[in-house]
């Protein structure tokens, strides 16, 4: 079952009968406004009655996963959590890709004092735009300064407002249980996380990393560890998956002493954002912003970065892979109440899980469905 639906996610639920899904993977509004977008500043990612429907419609100890931006992450899991939910963890997608938006105060200082500048087309992080604010946004030209700083602007050399974003945090939620989590499991068959189909690796990797002195404690009949379900030292199987998820990229597997030793994902490239969108209309994202106006050739914004798949936050199918066969069974039913542009449900064909998703947008619902009919013809040419 493949279903998707153009309409609000709270109407559209309250249609489906309670303890219906096995699972929820859904990539909600970080209500930042991004590039503008009013479905990005609604507050519904924080709306409680979302997560109470969630609730209602997913089976007994059954689990959310929910993304989420660095700034906002809290207000949504709270949401969650006052719905009913049961916070057990948060998973971090961790990249090296992200732009900082900062601020330079030591120009914004200057430009107070009337120091000379000059504009320049905007190019990257470290100039400020005519208005007084600064970063990788906003307008069609930024200001580069000419004249020396003024001496209360020294005071601010270096200084700025944000950091680079690295990081987005994934809430781990689940529906409470009825009775012990083996009641719940062999009653609902949720409640449990995949462990062995999310294995990190296999190439040297091990069921755990245990000292040469600590391997008595795996020994049979020792009443210990192995007896508690953590398994024996068997070669080859992977890593326990952990809650720290990141990109691959250079930048991450410098700083991480053993990357390798957690699953890694990029975000969605091309191929990925466009398969099954032939003939789609290349689109670029900018709410109404046009070339020589502001926020014309923002960086995000510009005529060449038309996207088929124009949708700002797609998520890559690999990533929705891994989350959906942690969570749900296989075979299970899997809900995406914010699809976008269907990541998810392309997720769920080539894992073999039916799906459902729901967007207000009916453009995005389009694109979705072509992705999914996508993977449903190449099903089996996705490894």
């Amino acid at each position: 079952m493949l279903l998707t639906y153009n309409g609000d996610c709270i109407e559209t639920m309250r249609q489906m009968p309670e303890n219906s899904v096995d699972s929820i993977v859904t990539d909600p509004p970080y209500e930042l406004g991004f590039m503008g977008k009013s479905w990005d500043a609604s507050g519904i990612a924080f709306n409680v009655e979302v997560w109470q429907e969630a609730l209602r419609v997913l089976k007994p100890g059954g689990h959310l996963l929910a993304f989420s931006g660095s700034r906002t992450y809290h207000r949504m899991a709270v949401a969650i959590e006052d719905a009913g939910f049961e916070i057990r963890d948060q998973i971090m997608w961790v990249y090296g890709s992200g732009f900082p938006k900062s601020l330079n105060i030591e120009k914004a200082i200057n430009k107070i004092d009337g120091v000379e500048f000059t504009e320049k087309p905007a190019s990257g992080v470290g100039f400020m735009n005519p208005q007084g604010s600064g970063g990788y946004n906003t307008t069609i030209h930024q200001l580069e300064q000419i004249g020396e700083s003024s001496e209360r602007a020294k005071q601010w050399q270096g200084w700025g407002t944000a950091l680079k974003p690295a990081h987005e945090p994934i809430v781990v939620a689940r529906k409470p249980l009825i009775g012990t989590v083996a009641e719940n499991v062999l009653t609902f068959g949720t409640g449990g996380l995949n462990i062995e189909g999310s294995r990190v690796g296999s190439e040297g990797g091990t069921r755990h990393d245990v000292k040469e002195n600590d391997k008595h404690l795996f020994a049979p009949g020792s009443g210990n560890l192995l007896n508690r379900g953590y398994g024996e030292l068997v070669e080859g199987l992977g890593r326990w998956p952990a809650n720290f998820i990141h990109d691959g990229g250079d930048e991450v597997v410098e700083l991480l002493d053993g990357a390798a030793r957690f699953f890694y994902c990029a975000k969605a490239n091309k191929r990925d954002r466009n398969e099954g969108l032939d003939g789609f209309e290349a689109k670029r994202e900018h709410d109404g912003r046009q070339e020589g106006k502001p926020g014309g050739s923002n960086p995000r914004n510009r005529t060449n970065d038309a996207k088929v798949n124009h949708h700002p936050t797609v998520k890559p199918t690999d990533l929705m892979r891994y989350l959906c066969r942690l969570v749900t069974l296989p075979g299970g039913l899997v809900l995406d109440p914010f699809m976008g542009s269907g990541s998810t449900g392309k997720a769920c064909v080539y894992e073999g899980f039916s799906f459902i998703g729901i967007d207000q947008s009916a453009e995005y619902v389009e694109i979705a469905n072509a992705r999914i009919q996508f993977a449903k013809d190449h099903l089996g040419e996705s490894e």
